[in-house]
């Protein structure tokens, strides 16, 4: 289930005005016609872009009176960040590997004593 809500995410951010909408709604919330000023399309269009962000998690609506303020979801960040770190964490491992296996070649070079596997 996670990743499919990870898939949605992921999905929903590939496009920059939802990941603009996104970085505009971290400062706070806003109306769907609040967030539609600096585009260049329609009130419509944006508010199909916050129903995709919607649908991923990212966004909610709320109702205050006459305004539905959209509001941006940050335990949904948690998911991608947990999904990220993971990743990161292997790739950090893997370089670390890499870094010792070159720096043992290094001084096997220096010490003119051959490796393992040409000693074979």
């Amino acid at each position: 289930m996670a990743d499919d809500r990870l898939s949605l995410v992921f999905s929903a951010l590939a496009d920059p005005t939802r990941r603009d909408i996104v970085a505009r709604l971290a400062t706070g919330d806003a109306t769907v016609n609040e967030l539609a000023e600096p585009y260049d399309v329609t009130v419509q269009a944006v508010s199909k872009h916050i129903k995709v962000l919607q649908d991923a998690g990212l966004v909610s609506r709320s109702k205050d009176a006459q305004r539905r303020p959209c509001r941006l979801e940050a335990e949904v960040f948690d998911l991608m960040t947990k999904w990220i770190e993971r990743y990161r964490r292997e790739a950090e491992d893997r370089f670390r590997r890499l870094d010792a296996l070159l720096e043992h070649m290094d001084e096997q070079s220096v010490t003119g004593t051959p490796t393992t596997e040409a000693a074979s």
